[in-house]
C-alpha cells in the first residue's frame, strides 16, 4: 500500500552508511521514489565521494553541493530540483549541528557565535529550504525533519542542541501551517538515539542508548531503517490527514516516566 513510484524525493544530510538520513533514503527508494542528494561541500572533496559511494546503490539523478549556511547553494540546490525534475514531492530535512562547547559544560556559558550557527543549521535552514521548496510543490508534498526528545526535556551533555530542536519543532508547527494550503505536509521524527556520526558528539551516548535499552517499553533502541520506515509513511498518501506533527520513533521510551 505504501508507494511513492513517480514522487521526486530531495534528500539532505547523508554523512556515511550510519546516517538516519541513509536509512531514510533506503526506504524512500524502496517505495518507488526518486531520489537526489545533497553533501555537504568541503576543500579536499572528501565529504563528495563518501556519499557518492554510500548512496550509488540508488542511483540519484540529482547529487549536488548544499552548505545551508550558503544561500547561493541552497538556492542553486532548488534550481537543480526544478532545471531536472520540474517539480519536488519530498523534501528530508537531516541538517543539524552544535559545536562541542555549546555540547558541555553550563549552558549560560555557550557563546553567541556558538549559538548563532547552531540555530542557523539546524534549526532556520528548515524553514529556508521549505521557502524554495514550496513553488516547486505543486502537487501538494511533504516535508520530514529530524528531532530528539532533547527538544522538549533534559537531557545531559545536549545543551544548545536541545535549544536548537525546540526551534525546530517549532518550526513545523508553524510550516504546516503556512503550507498547509498548498498540501503541502510538514512533520517531524523524533527517533530514539542511535550511533551516527552527529551523535558521536554528544558526550555518554552509548549510555544513552543502553539506558533505552532498559527502559523503553520494547526493551531496545531503533535503526536507522525503522525512522526510514516512518519517513516513508510519512511522505506517502497514507498520511495524507497528518501535519504539523512529532512522530515519537523512540520503541516507546517518551512515555516512560521512570
Amino acid at each position: 500500500m505504501l508507494d511513492l513510484t513517480g514522487k521526486n524525493a530531495l534528500v539532505t544530510g547523508i554523512a556515511n552508511n550510519r546516517s538516519i538520513a541513509w536509512g531514510i533514503a533506503q526506504q524512500l527508494h524502496k517505495a518507488g521514489a526518486n531520489l537526489g542528494v545533497t553533501f555537504l561541500p568541503d576543500d579536499k572533496g572528501r565529504f563528495e565521494k563518501k556519499v557518492q559511494e554510500v548512496v550509488e546503490p540508488l542511483k540519484p539523478s540529482i547529487f549536488v553541493p548544499c552548505d545551508v549556511q550558503n544561500e547561493a547553494q541552497v538556492e542553486a540546490t532548488f534550481q537543480a530540483v526544478a532545471d531536472s525534475w520540474g517539480k519536488l514531492d519530498i523534501l528530508i530535512h537531516c541538517l543539524a549541528f552544535a559545536d562541542k562547547s555549546g555540547l558541555t559544560g553550563d549552558f549560560s556559558a555557550v557563546s553567541r557565535e556558538a549559538f548563532t550557527q547552531s540555530l542557523e543549521i539546524s534549526t532556520f535552514s528548515l524553514a529556508n529550504m521549505a521557502k524554495y521548496a514550496k513553488p516547486l510543490m505543486t502537487d501538494g508534498g511533504s516535508i520530514v525533519t529530524l528531532t530528539y526528545l532533547g527538544g522538549v526535556k533534559v537531557i545531559p551533555n545536549y545543551n544548545l542542541m536541545g535549544v536548537a530542536k525546540a526551534g525546530l519543532e517549532m518550526s513545523v508547527r508553524y510550516l504546516a501551517s503556512e503550507l498547509g494550503p498548498n498540501n503541502i505536509r510538514v512533520n517531524a521524527i523524533s527517533a530514539g538515539p542511535i550511533r551516527t556520526l552527529a551523535s558521536s558528539a554528544v558526550g555518554g551516548i552509548l549510555d544513552m542508548i543502553h539506558h533505552v535499552e532498559e527502559i523503553a517499553p520494547l526493551r531496545r533502541t531503533v535503526t536507522q531503517l525503522e525512522v526510514g520506515n516512518a519517513a516513508a509513511f510519512l511522505c506517502s498518501d497514507l498520511a495524507s490527514g497528518i501535519t504539523g506533527q512529532i512522530l515519537y520513533v523512540d520503541a516507546g521510551y517518551e512515555v516512560m516516566g521512570m
